[in-house]
Formats: structure tokens, sequence, C-alpha cells
């Protein structure tokens, strides 16, 4: 058997994108797919930033209520005074005295308490659109999750499918060494009783010793196809015992047209994307404008320094006690408005960089769209293809082992030589493997058909 047709059907079967059985036990394809949307590690990641996008909503609503802040603090210190101009910028102390001939080292205990309510009530809707950001990136992030479990769904059907059939190579495979040693048993007698010349029974072994070959690289393939299925899985076994029975029938209804989905998993990804980009476009415009705020404060204020301190500078008291209890009080109600006008130019470049980046996501969706349209004509017409080689398949196994037969009595009985058997053989076993690609072919084209329509109950149901 040519090595080369083996690495030809390997190439072919590449086309193709719960819990776990022990050996012996079969795992279902319904089974494979439960158990790789539960342990999957990229689907429970996104389920996590699905939860983190619904706490930003959270967090983005309790934004809007006023800040609150309560100060105390109690000090030690000078209260030395002086005329003289002087910016804020937040490293000065806030002595409070008035400005003395000289300088004295006069200290006392001192205290402040403070209560203070800022809200900023009216912003032209910064607030809402905030909120807005953080629910359709909620919206975006359950759709990634649904869309990432139909793609993991496809992924989980092919891998469990190209499986299959790599099983079903081996059983070929398996099944042509049994041929080729039955020959070799018959060839190997007939040429010690001198019937046939010697050199039949080298060829003979060297069609036995590439059947193991065979073998071994279809186990190879096989080995390859169930550490992909596993890791798909989330599970280390690597043992699958998998359900026949399903794909050595034909799909009902399988010609039938199908729609897409308008409501496509990835579809809908892609246009939440979108949503998510022209919502942040909308809150980038509020960012320039003014804001409204109410505010209020509440003060205690307490010093060891007496009111007649400014002619007397003996009139204090270093008593902690005394320094600290708060003997002045005062309040304050106001309004205000804030608007730093040079934002305008700055959130304006910013909204229109994140309409430009709305306007990519828009265009990622249309080429989307129509990848999967393609992807939908093309598995109708797989599906043709293989429906045809699927009904056509059984009629060459029959015709092919009718003929290994016929040339194998030959044989036997002298009428035939070792190299027409030899190629009878070998047809034989093409068509045994051409039978299984056709019958995973069919079910493939059915999945191609699911993924491009958007609804995995197509494939599922069968």
């Amino acid at each position: 058997m040519p090595r080369s047709f083996l690495t030809f059907l390997i190439l072919v079967l590449t086309f193709s994108i719960g819990r776990p059985r022990a050996k012996g036990q079969v795992l279902t394809l319904r089974q494979a797919v439960e158990t790789a949307l539960t342990n999957y590690p990229s689907i429970k990641a996104k389920n996590n930033y699905l939860s983190a996008s619904k706490a930003t909503v959270l967090q983005s609503r309790k934004e809007y209520l006023p800040n609150v802040n309560l100060s105390a603090q109690q000090d030690y210190g000078t209260v030395n005074g002086q005329n003289g101009p002087l910016y804020g910028m937040g490293l000065s102390v806030a002595s409070s005295g008035l400005p003395l001939a000289k300088q004295n080292w006069n200290a006392a205990f001192g205290s402040l308490y403070l209560t203070n309510v800022n809200w900023d009530f009216f912003a032209f809707g910064r607030a809402r659109e905030r909120i807005g950001v953080a629910e359709k990136t909620v919206l975006r992030d359950e759709d990634d999750v649904q869309q990432e479990l139909f793609q993991h769904e496809v992924r989980v059907a092919a891998a469990y499918l190209n499986l299959l059939v790599a099983q079903r190579l081996t059983r070929s495979w398996e099944n042509n060494l049994q041929r080729a040693d039955a020959l070799r048993t018959v060839v190997v007698t007939r040429a010690k009783n001198g019937l046939n010349p010697g050199v039949d029974s080298s060829l003979a072994n060297a069609e036995v010793s590439n059947a193991k070959i065979s073998i071994n690289q279809s186990r190879d393939f096989e080995q390859e196809q169930a550490a992909n299925l596993a890791r798909l899985l989330g599970i280390t076994n690597q043992q699958f015992v998998l359900d026949t029975v399903f794909i050595t029938k034909m799909p009902e209804g399988i010609a039938d047209t199908t729609v897409r989905n308008e409501n496509h998993p990835v579809l809908k990804y892609f246009a939440s994307r979108i949503a998510v980009s022209d919502q942040q476009a909308r809150y980038f415009r509020t960012l320039g404008l003014p804001v409204f705020s109410l505010f209020g404060v509440f003060q205690g204020r307490g010093a060891g320094f007496h009111s007649s301190y400014a002619s007397d500078q003996n009139a204090y008291t270093q008593s902690y006690f005394e320094g600290i209890k708060p003997v002045r009080y005062n309040y304050l109600l106001g309004i205000g408005a804030t608007w730093n006008m040079t934002n305008v130019l700055r959130t304006r470049q910013q909204a229109t960089a994140q309409n430009f980046i709305s306007g990519a996501l828009k265009e990622e969706y249309n080429l989307m769209d129509q990848q999967l349209r393609n992807q939908l004509i093309m598995s109708e017409n797989k599906i043709r293809n293989a429906v045809a080689n699927f009904r056509e398949a059984p009629v060459q196994v029959q015709s092919a082992t009718d003929a290994y037969n016929q040339k194998s009595v030959l044989y036997k009985n002298g009428l035939s030589n070792i190299v027409d058997v030899t190629q009878a053989l070998y047809v034989v076993t093409r068509a045994e493997t051409n039978r299984d690609v056709a019958n995973s072919n069919l079910w493939q084209a059915l999945l191609q058909k699911a993924a491009a329509s958007g609804d995995f109950g197509i494939f599922l149901k069968q």
C-alpha cells in the first residue's frame, strides 16, 4: 500500500475545523459538548469578564450620588500671620493669626471638624451616558459569551468527527493487515509446495510490513485528534470511545435550504461592539460641557489662642483639651458651575476618533456577514457533493470486495499472480477509507452549514 495514499487521506481529513467517560463507556456528541461548555477555560474567562462589566454598571450608577466628605484634624503650632499675596499650591500651612510686629514662638493646640457635601446634579447627560456605556458593555460581553459558546460547540463537534473518522480509518487499516496476513499465509504455503515462486513470499511479507506501518501512522493521527478533543473538552483523559451510530446514516432533511439566523451569535457580538463604540462617542461629547454643582459645608473649629491674643500675646493656653474643643461653627450652602472651555476642542476630536472606530467596527461586521453568507452557500454545495459520495461509497466497497475475493480464489487455484491480488487488496482498502471519509465529510458539511447559519441545533438534533 503506498504511503502517499495515507498521507493524502490525512490531508483530506484536516479540512474541518459534560463529563468525561471512562474507557469502554461511550462518549456521545451531546455529552462532549456539555463537558466542553462546562470546563473550557476560555468560556470561564469570558464569564468573568461579563461579571466585571455588570459590577461596572453598578459602580457607574453610584457615581451620580453626591460626594459626602468627613474631615477631622487636631494640630499643634504657632499662628504668626503675614500680609502678602499667596497662591495655594497645596504645600503651605493655613495658620490663622494677625500679623504681629515681630516673630514669636507661642504655640497651642487647634482643631478643625468639617463635613462637605458636593453633588454634580446636572452635566448635560454625562452621568446617563456613562451608565449607558457600562450597560452596552454588559450586552457586548453577554453576546461575547454566547458567540464563544456557539463557536466552541462547533469546534468540539468538528474535533469529535475528526477523531471518529480517525478511529474508523485505523480500523480499516487493521482490516487491511488481516487481509494481507491471510494472503501471506496462502502465498507462503503455496511457495513451500512449489506452486508459486519464492518471490511471491517476499512481496507478501512486504505488503504485511507496509500494512503495519500504515496502522502505526493512522494511530499516530488518531492520537493527535484525541489530544485535540481532550484539549477542547478541558480534560486530560485522551482515551475516548465515541458514538459511531449517527455517522453511519444520512442526516434527515440535510438537503433542506436553511436561511441564516439574523441573530447569528457571531454577528450579534459584532453588532454589540458597534453599539458600545457609538455610546462611547456620545459620552465623550458630554465631557466638554459645563457641570452644575450643589455644595454645602458645615465646620467646627477650636483653638488654644484666645480672642484677645492680638493685643495680649500671653492670652493662650497649651491645654490639649481646651485646644481641640470646637468653639466656632460655620455653614455654607451654594450652587456653582464649572466649565473648562478648552475641553470642547479636546472632546470633539475624541468623539471624532471614536466615530472612526465605530466605522471600522461596522466594516468588520460587514466582512463577517459576507463570510458567513459565502460559507452558507459553500456548505450547501459541499452537502450535495457529500451526499453523492455517501451513496456511492457502499457501491465502491462492495465492488472492491468482490474483486478481491475473486482474485484471491483465482490465486489460490494458480490462475492469477501476486501482483493482481495485491492490487485488488489496495483497491479494497482504498474503498473502505473512501467510505469512512465520505461518511465524515457528510456530517462535516452539515456542521459547516450549522456554523454558517448560526443554529447549532441543525447539527445536534440529528
